[in-house]
């Protein structure tokens, strides 16, 4: 049997949800599965920035170094911070027990709409 990760989603209302995932879990799906508004337009396929979080300071570097299409996602990403990354591409292990994975106020989702922003 999987050894159980301990973690929180921080809504973007501000609520704190705690939840039991697995080692090997990704925190994408670990979100979705328990109710969480963390979408994922893309299916983890890395065309999208719609699973955006930010990981709490603790554990950023705890995770492995973000890969070049994972960047390339992130500076999409609206709101972007020193600790943004994509739940989809954050796989849990025992490491990551009692990280907080905040879900920023708003997501942009270009995959699905095609929506082009235009200045003003």
């Amino acid at each position: 049997m999987a050894e159980i990760v301990n973690v929180v989603f921080v809504d973007r209302s501000g609520r704190r949800i705690p939840v039991q995932g697995r080692v090997g879990d990704d925190v994408l799906r670990l979100a979705q599965k328990n109710g969480i508004d963390l979408e994922g337009a893309c299916e983890a396929s890395l065309a999208c920035s719609t699973c955006h979080v930010y990981v709490s300071h603790d554990f950023v570097d705890k995770l492995p170094t973000p890969d070049e299409r994972e960047d390339d996602m992130l500076d999409q990403a609206p709101l972007l911070q020193e600790n943004s990354r994509l739940g989809c591409q954050i796989v849990l292990g025992k490491e990551l027990e009692g990280a907080e994975f905040t879900l920023p106020k708003i997501t942009r989702n270009f995959y699905v709409d095609g929506h082009v922003p235009k200045p003003h």
